[in-house]
């Protein structure tokens, strides 16, 4: 009884192994990867993300408030399990205070110019 529990993980093992190689041969080969047209494509690896989750509030279980922005302006989105819901779309996004993003030098030159 032993030798056939043995046979069967060898074999269970050799076909998921062959699954897996064959997924990793096909995507290798192009067949799994995600196609993005040229018109929709960034201009480079170092182009800045024009799409951001901004922040995410949960509702009840099945229901999540979203919003989104993408190129400066934000998207207020409904995403429920069964339908979503666009709530508010163009909102402007405040201002960030000042100093914010900014270096550290910058910030004591704003703080020394708001005194005189």
């Amino acid at each position: 009884m032993d030798g056939q529990y043995v046979r069967f993980l060898l074999a269970l093992l050799f076909v998921l192994g062959l699954i897996g190689l064959l997924a990793y041969l096909l995507r290798r080969l192009g067949f799994g990867a995600v196609r993005i047209s040229p018109a929709f494509r960034g201009k480079g690896r170092g182009a800045a993300p024009r799409l951001a989750v901004v922040e995410v509030a949960v509702v009840d279980a099945r229901h999540r408030l979203v919003l989104l922005r993408r190129d400066e302006t934000e998207h207020l989105v409904l995403l429920g399990a069964t339908s979503d819901l666009l709530i508010e779309s163009g909102i402007t996004p405040p201002n960030a205070p000042p100093g914010a993003g900014g270096s550290f030098v910058d910030t004591l030159r704003t703080a020394g110019e708001k005194q005189q």
